[in-house]
């Protein structure tokens, strides 16, 4: 099973969309790679017989525990 394709319009913490092409593609890249790398992983714990459900929500919980090494640019 595929995933659709999702268009991201990334933005500056003004709202903004960012213009820069080349910080475009490496955003989309590093979007495509943690796709998959979530992909191995809930397949993974499928294989081994975790829930989904349980699953998802660690890696909620490690999205929304991610502390960046510096703050947020001003625009």
């Amino acid at each position: 099973m595929t995933e659709p394709e999702t268009i991201i319009v990334w933005r500056k913490p003004s709202g903004a969309p960012v213009s820069c092409l080349e910080k475009i593609k490496v955003l989309n890249e590093n979007h495509a790679e943690l796709r998959q790398t979530v992909r191995d992983i809930m397949e993974d714990a499928l294989l081994m017989g975790c829930s989904e459900a349980q699953v998802r929500a660690a890696m909620h919980v490690l999205i929304d525990t991610v502390v960046p090494a510096f703050p947020e640019r001003e625009d």
